[in-house]
């Protein structure tokens, strides 16, 4: 079973990616507010996939990204956010995110992106 942590500054947001994660069989192991507690919660928990926010108060999701990832280049991060610009999709993809998806997104979306990982 993979372990999941999710960085999202928004409870709704968190609450929705459980509810789909445990469903496809994966363990939420930790959830964060922003990119300092992720950052904290990942040293810790040493999950394999991360979902991640962009816009975060304290730290932005592309800086805590790349953070993870000097920690563990092996992580899989998946971006999840409302910022409907190529631009930064392509800068997330650039830095090292496994997959972007927009908000609002459709579970299949995830379960798609998910099913490459299992």
């Amino acid at each position: 079973m993979k372990r999941v942590m999710l960085v999202d500054d928004s409870d709704l947001m968190r609450v929705i990616q459980q509810t789909h994660l445990r469903a496809q069989k994966f363990e939420v192991v930790a959830e964060a507010r922003n990119g300092v507690e992720a950052i904290d919660l990942f040293r810790i928990h040493r999950p394999e996939i991360v979902t991640m926010d962009i816009t975060m108060p304290h730290m932005d999701g592309l800086t805590c990204m790349r953070e993870i990832l000097a920690i563990n280049p092996e992580t899989r991060i998946i971006i999840i956010t409302a910022i409907d610009d190529p631009a930064v999709a392509l800068r997330a993809m650039e830095s090292g995110a496994y997959a972007v998806l927009q908000k609002p997104f459709r579970a299949s979306q995830l379960t798609e992106i998910l099913k490459t990982l299992a």
